[in-house]
């Protein structure tokens, strides 16, 4: 996965993430909205032949956008091993 910063300023960041589907950008999008710092944060699927989406981020200025976007990747990580251990309960009862 090679990803590639289109823009990024102050308070702006905009990446293409390369062989990235919507599963990832929409986890990404909804932890990046929880942050109380992100003003606005979405992605775009420029061609569904390529997956090549673009996830955009803005914040008010408290916080850098990079900031902010590393944040949400480790929420969806810590969701992520807790989802594996609960799911490891689960199938053993």
């Amino acid at each position: 996965m090679k990803i590639k910063v289109l823009k990024k300023t102050e308070n702006e960041l905009k990446i293409e993430v390369e062989g990235a589907g919507h599963t990832l950008c929409n986890l990404l999008q909804k932890r990046l909205l929880e942050d109380e710092n992100v003003d606005l944060a979405g992605y775009d699927v420029p061609h569904p032949l390529a997956s090549n989406p673009i996830i955009y981020v803005r914040t008010k200025g408290r916080v850098k956008p990079e900031e902010a976007l590393l944040k949400a990747v480790e929420k969806a990580r810590e969701m992520n091993k807790k989802f594996g251990e609960e799911l490891q309960k689960a199938l053993k009862t």
